[in-house]
């Protein structure tokens, strides 16, 4: 059996990371989102206190970082295959590495869009940005302007490679975990 793969995608600070642990404490399968530790990797090998710009553009080598976070969104993904679950979800996507990447002007070749091409998600659901919500911490950096950016990108990326986006409005968690919930008919 494989579960239907849902994804769970937006800008930095959009909520989705709540709604996650909402649908968690249902006993719900979800996956988290392999960058934060990535990130807190990089500060501590660079002898950093904190970042203050995106960790896309700032690590040392940015093309090795996104390869790894690459590598880890793939095993992810595979790592749900066989499993007795009807649903998981995923804390971002890969094509979530290709859209920030573009965001940023890096370069990529043709293993990142392989990689979306290949291992694909059964539904997109996407965070928009929302002002009231916004804010930084030790792992997110980016201002609401730069949200929005990544946003526009995000949800480029994911219609490029065939995606139907369903956007999950703004409004409380309960809501918004009842909204996904719905959609999936687990409601």
């Amino acid at each position: 059996m494989n579960p239907k793969k849902i994804v769970i995608t937006g800008g930095p600070s959009t909520g989705k990371t709540s709604v996650i642990q909402s649908l968690e404490k249902m006993g719900l399968t979800c996956l988290h989102e392999v960058i934060r530790n990535m990130t807190l990797e990089e500060k501590e090998q660079a002898g950093l206190e904190s970042f203050t710009i995106n960790p896309i553009v700032s690590v040392q080598d940015p093309i090795q970082f996104n390869t790894k976070l690459l590598q880890q969104r793939i095993a992810q993904h595979q790592s749900v295959e066989g499993m007795d679950q009807n649903i998981v979800f995923f804390d971002r996507g890969i094509p979530d590495v290709l859209a920030y990447m573009d965001c940023f002007g890096q370069k990529y070749d043709d293993t990142f869009t392989k990689a979306c091409q290949t291992f694909r998600y059964d539904m997109v659901l996407m965070m928009p940005p929302w002002p009231e919500i916004h804010m930084v911490d030790n792992a997110r950096f980016e201002s609401y302007e730069e949200s929005l950016r990544i946003h526009k990108c995000l949800m480029s990326t994911y219609e490029n490679f065939g995606y139907d986006l369903h956007i999950v409005p703004k409004v409380p968690v309960e809501e918004r975990k009842n909204h996904v919930l719905n959609l999936l008919n687990l409601g």
